[in-house]
């Protein structure tokens, strides 16, 4: 077990993760007013839209107006999420708006990999060789390997960490064969079937093979463990983490009615800071900005410090 890091790094996927699963029709201008609040928060990273098939994912279809429509904050990077050319290629053409970074994303699990981007892992290899290309004419740097369904999945049951490990190996494979160095990993938890126990299990197989990567874990709580999960990536010496602030979200292709979305933004932050572990996050406007989702979709979100509280006052008296 690793000592515990002394600073975290978490990013917020709660608008990207959140919008494209509610039934809305949740307005443009509402959705940009969350993505300003979070703005205001501390938080460094803020995933504001989803380039993907609208007929797929009505609710992303104005996320060329989303992204037009923010009003960015100085040190902020405002990123998005596309599963094909197309949707890097309406993603690039806003360049201006966005901090894009490219990604290798792979997937270990078939089954998923056709359900969630409507192809196979073989066509994905070729794929992702595409998209590298597209990254390179644009200038875009590619330093990042993700991984959806890296503990467990609805459709191929149990994900070994030595599957892990394999489909890891597989992109730095893709990495290598365009001269990339790739620093980081992100590890998903997409159909919420990691435990404290695999979450050890994964990371310490991953780092046995990879001992320097930087790792990021992107915890689903369906079955209420993502803070849980979270705390045992912190006993592996993991920093970096996705969340979704209020508890927004859930995977549309996960097969599950009650798929939830990632970690709650600040019940991770608030957790994190009292370990003394820095977030450079202040919690109570973070709350704020989780009671405006709330207010936005119209129905209670899971977040519990957003009804909880901090402790901040009562530490006053």
């Amino acid at each position: 077990m690793s000592d515990l890091p002394r600073h975290v790094d978490i990013h917020e996927e709660g608008p990207r993760e959140g919008f494209q699963i509610e039934p809305g029709p949740i307005s443009t201008e509402r959705k940009i007013a969350l993505i300003d609040a979070l703005s205001e928060t501390g938080l460094k990273r803020i995933q504001v839209a989803s380039f993907v098939n609208p007929k797929r994912v009505p609710g992303w279809a104005d996320a060329e107006a989303v992204v037009a429509g923010i009003h960015p904050h100085q040190g902020v990077r405002y990123t998005a999420l596309w599963l094909n050319e197309k949707g890097l290629e309406r993603a690039v053409a806003l360049n201006g708006k966005l901090s894009l970074r490219g990604n290798i994303s792979m997937c270990a699990s078939e089954p998923f990999s056709r359900r969630n981007q409507n192809r196979g892992l073989e066509e994905n290899v070729r794929v992702q060789h595409a998209q590298i290309g597209i990254f390179k004419a644009n200038g875009i740097p590619v330093e990042s390997i993700s991984m959806m369904a890296a503990f467990g999945c609805n459709f191929a049951g149990e994900i070994t960490p030595a599957t892990v490990v394999a489909t890891a190996a597989q992109g730095f494979d893709i990495a290598a064969a365009h001269d990339l160095t790739i620093k980081s990993l992100s590890l998903a938890d997409t159909m919420a079937w990691a435990t404290p126990e695999s979450i050890k299990r994964v990371v310490g197989a991953v780092r046995e093979r990879w001992p320097a990567l930087r790792l990021n874990l992107h915890l689903h709580d369906t079955r209420g463990l993502g803070l849980a999960n979270a705390y045992a990536g912190l006993e592996m010496g993991v920093a970096s983490f996705d969340a979704s602030v209020a508890g927004l979200g859930g995977c549309p292709f996960a097969g599950h009615k009650g798929a939830a979305g990632n970690v709650c933004t600040e019940d991770l932050a608030f957790m994190c800071e009292e370990m003394g572990i820095e977030t450079g996050i202040d919690v109570e406007k973070l709350v704020a900005a989780a009671q405006l989702a709330e207010e936005i979709v119209g129905h209670p979100l899971p977040g519990s410090v957003m009804r909880g509280g901090t402790l901040a006052k009562y530490r006053k008296h």
